[in-house]
């Protein structure tokens, strides 16, 4: 725990979400992730990439790179690794630790030039947008009506949602630590707790990531992306 007042953790917070976007911004540079590299191997040299750039040594959850259909599993699967392939849709999602502040970010990368799988990935950052626009209109929304919501928009867009939960919320690692009912941690079915008001077990704001997980069943692909819900950077 700690005694930090709101405002200087909400710095903290977007300051490794800032970081994280850094990373991200370095990966593609470096071209890490590109046809016949394999699902592992990006996520070792993400993780020696987060070493070198700023000392980071743990993710507060697992690393993930999908390829291909592995792009349609949620995050506790853990699909078989993937070569890499010319024409494919990757996403990766991180979980720095900054300083002992949990990032979670994800972002999705097209190779090719398929125009389905770019307005798929084109269309995360829109629903994305969408969500966050009805989260900060109706004050009393709850993570259930939220994630119906998301499921909504994935709908109007085209696709399915993918994902059984569309967030959850974020702070001081270790989360898990700090979040113990784990229902009430997630926009998902079931939570009915409205998010505006939700507090953590020490009494301080819950801050939220809003994740958007599309899919395209026919075509066996998929899209991922999230950030920092609660906290505007734009």
């Amino acid at each position: 725990m700690t005694s930090l007042d709101e405002d200087t953790r909400a710095q903290e917070l977007v300051r490794a979400e800032e970081r994280a976007e850094e990373l991200f911004a370095e990966i593609g540079r470096r071209g890490l992730i590109a046809p016949g590299a394999w699902e592992s191997q990006v996520s070792r040299e993400v993780r020696d990439l987060g070493a070198e750039m700023f000392g980071t040594s743990r993710h507060w959850h697992k690393r993930v790179v999908r390829s291909g259909e592995n792009t349609l599993q949620p995050y506790k699967e853990n699909p078989p690794d993937r070569q890499i392939a010319a024409d494919d849709i990757v996403f990766v999602d991180l979980g720095p630790v900054f300083a002992e502040w949990e990032a979670d970010v994800g972002r999705t990368f097209v190779l090719g030039d398929d125009p389905r799988k770019h307005r798929l990935a084109a269309d995360l950052d829109r629903v994305w947008r969408a969500g966050r626009e009805h989260f900060e209109a109706t004050p009393d929304i709850t993570g259930e009506q939220l994630y119906a919501h998301m499921c909504a928009l994935a709908e109007q867009y085209g696709w399915t949602f993918g994902g059984p939960h569309s967030g959850h919320l974020v702070g001081e690692f270790p989360h898990d630590l700090i979040d113990a009912d784990r229902l009430f941690s997630y926009i998902t079915p079931g939570n009915d707790v409205p998010m505006h008001a939700a507090v953590d077990v020490a009494g301080r704001r819950c801050h939220w990531i809003l994740e958007v997980h599309l899919v395209d069943p026919e075509h066996r692909v998929g899209g991922f992306t999230e950030q920092l819900l609660t906290l505007r950077r734009d």
